[in-house]
């Protein structure tokens, strides 16, 4: 709910509010309560949607024999004050790299649950330096499912520790 806040505030506002009012993501909670007046930085986006690969993950035979067409959407969140201010690529996550790595992970060792797969894109993704949270949706739109449907999807958030 906070990062979707974000784009109607600025990057930095102060508390006025009691702690148990304030729509804030688990990474704030972790850090103990927030305190009137203290500074909470919104982090930015990067994000990355539609990212297909052919993988072999499931639990059944077929899935693992023929594979199907995994997507994978991401959201990266970051600061990307220090890249900006001096237009430094190696100060934010390089998306193009995130991009071939997720691919990588798609298309390398089947899982059987699509769980599993997303949490090792996230924990990819939090490998890089200016990565402090991350969001990962995997789409399994081909599913073993006998009705009719659009897609299956996973959704998963992480954070440094």
């Amino acid at each position: 709910m906070l990062s979707a806040l974000a784009g109607r505030f600025e990057t930095e506002w102060r508390v006025r509010r009691p702690p148990f009012a304030l729509p804030v993501r688990a990474s704030f909670l972790r850090a103990g309560p927030v305190r009137l007046g203290a500074v909470i930085r919104l982090l930015d986006r990067v994000t990355l949607r539609g990212l297909r690969a052919r993988g072999h993950h499931g639990v059944f035979e077929r899935e693992r024999i023929e594979g199907q067409t995994f997507v994978v959407d991401l959201v990266l969140y970051l600061d990307t004050r220090p890249a900006a201010s001096g237009d430094d690529l190696t100060r934010t996550a390089h998306y193009g790299i995130v991009a071939e790595e997720v691919t990588a992970i798609i298309s390398g060792e089947p899982v059987d649950l699509i769980e599993t797969l997303a949490q090792r894109i996230a924990d990819q993704c939090l490998k890089h330096e200016a990565v402090e949270e991350v969001e990962v949706t995997v789409h399994k739109p081909d599913a073993p499912i006998t009705v009719p449907f659009d897609d299956v999807t996973v959704t998963i958030h992480r954070g440094r520790a």
